[in-house]
């Protein structure tokens, strides 16, 4: 068995970041969406930003708050709104920290050889859209 906490997993690049705000803007030019694109790196530190001209306002705010938010739970948005409805597991955890925690569909994590490198974040559409929008960029330039 490998050990993959001492195997070294290069770190998401400037450029990597930069094609994945141009393959989302791709992705979201097909649906005619107007958005917002936020992509960091592990750590949570801002690498590219672009918010389309006609995106509204808020895009901007809730794609750099979707990929902090994936970035720091290692999970996609999508798949935590449940999760902090009344009863869930992280109920609470929106209003417990002081972070710009954000559980609406549009964050991804980016993985390299099954580690955390990064995360995108996308806003501007409806969260299914800017969920399919962040997947699309992240399979066309990280193969998955």
């Amino acid at each position: 068995m490998t050990d993959t906490t001492s195997t070294p997993v290069l770190p998401l690049t400037t450029d990597e970041a930069e094609a994945l705000i141009a393959a989302a803007r791709r992705a979201a030019d097909e649906q005619g969406v107007r958005i917002a694109v936020t992509v960091l790196d592990a750590g949570g530190h801002l690498l590219a930003f672009r918010r389309d001209d006609r995106a509204v306002l808020i895009a901007g705010e809730t794609s750099t708050r979707k990929a902090f938010t994936a970035v720091q739970l290692d999970a996609p948005t999508a798949g935590l709104v449940e999760a902090v409805q009344p009863g869930g597991l992280f109920h609470t955890l929106p209003t417990a920290l002081d972070q710009p925690l954000l559980f609406i569909a549009g964050g991804v994590p980016l993985h390299r050889a099954g580690r955390l490198i990064g995360a995108i974040g996308v806003g501007g559409g409806a969260p299914d859209q800017d969920h399919g929008i962040a997947t699309a960029a992240i399979a066309t330039v990280l193969g998955g």
